[in-house]
């Protein structure tokens, strides 16, 4: 089985969409890609955009390959409304009558719509579909982190090559998990390998550390009762001091961003955002004829002022 992350927040924009081939089969999974609007009150810098425009052509290289695209929830960063991406595809969707709400039963309703005339969509929830050589499963609806809230619910994917007894578990952003219900789920898949998005910690002053701690704990747990491997994404990847913040899980050597698991460099841009602004905002260097730069006075400010 082959497991293709698309793009990421290690790779620079806000998605999960991966590619796996089973079989001879591919599958595309949650194929959208966002930049968030606003991160630091600053919008998104340039490298960030031309992220967004490579992720999409990935995405779009890899979803001509696709039999199958499955798609998790209605966050724009997990699907594209572009019904171009699914014509000629078997799609399978998260149920948008069933515990979908606000704004994401919205876009669930109008995107089925939109799909009808172009090709088929069918409901995930809980459904399990075997092919020549593998199976799909996908489970109830499950938190989208922690329960009750906004953010609503989920469907997860299992993907299961039984000739090389491996099994993928595409979780999506159960952020942990932090739910109880979401970790005891995916200890009964008894993964392989897990894709999912680590803790929200860059918004620990809105959930509580304790939240991000539990979090932790039962991405520890996933990993020492069933000796799989994870790779870990998406929210934990905003937060500037993640590096530290999830040495716990870093330091068992089985958990990898989708940047480490590809073998590239992690570009986490939306967390680097200021920093980018900052050197878009910089004056270049004077220098004088020969070529030797010019030493830069500082400005002085009276109260309240501010430098660049």
């Amino acid at each position: 089985m082959k497991v293709v992350p698309l793009a990421a927040d290690s790779l620079g924009v806000r998605s999960m969409a991966t590619y796996v081939e089973v079989a001879s089969t591919g599958i595309l999974i949650d194929p959208g890609a966002t930049l968030a609007p606003s991160r630091f009150s600053l919008p998104p810098s340039e490298p960030e955009w031309e992220a967004l425009r490579r992720a999409n052509d990935r995405i779009s290289a890899y979803a001509s390959r696709a039999a199958f695209v499955f798609v998790s929830h209605y966050h724009d960063d997990h699907f594209r409304s572009d019904p171009s991406t699914y014509v000629g595809r078997r799609v399978l969707a998260k149920d948008p009558r069933r515990m979908v709400a606000g704004l994401q039963a919205r876009r669930a309703a109008e995107w089925w719509r939109a799909l009808e005339p172009v090709t088929r969509v069918e409901s995930a929830d809980g459904a399990v579909h075997r092919e020549a050589g593998f199976s799909l499963r996908v489970s109830a609806p499950l938190p989208h982190g922690i329960e009750g809230t906004s953010l609503g619910y989920l469907v997860t994917l299992t993907v299961t090559d039984p000739a090389e007894r491996e099994r993928f578990v595409f979780a999506s952003d159960v952020q942990g998990p932090l739910s109880p219900v979401a970790a005891a789920y995916l200890h009964q898949e008894r993964p392989t390998l897990v894709y999912l998005s680590g803790p929200p910690s860059y918004i620990e002053y809105e959930v509580g550390s304790a939240t991000i701690e539990r979090g932790i704990d039962h991405l520890l747990a996933l990993v020492e009762r069933t000796g799989c491997r994870v790779i870990m994404d998406h929210h934990a990847m905003r937060d500037p001091r993640g590096d530290a913040r999830f040495e716990r899980l870093w330091r068992t050597g089985r958990v990898m961003t989708a940047a480490k698991w590809l073998g590239v460099a992690e570009d986490p841009l939306e967390r680097r955002r200021r920093a980018l602004w900052s050197a878009e905002r910089k004056p270049p260097a004077r220098v004088t004829s020969a070529g030797t730069p010019v030493a830069r006075t500082r400005r002085k400010f009276g109260k309240g002022g501010r430098g660049d």
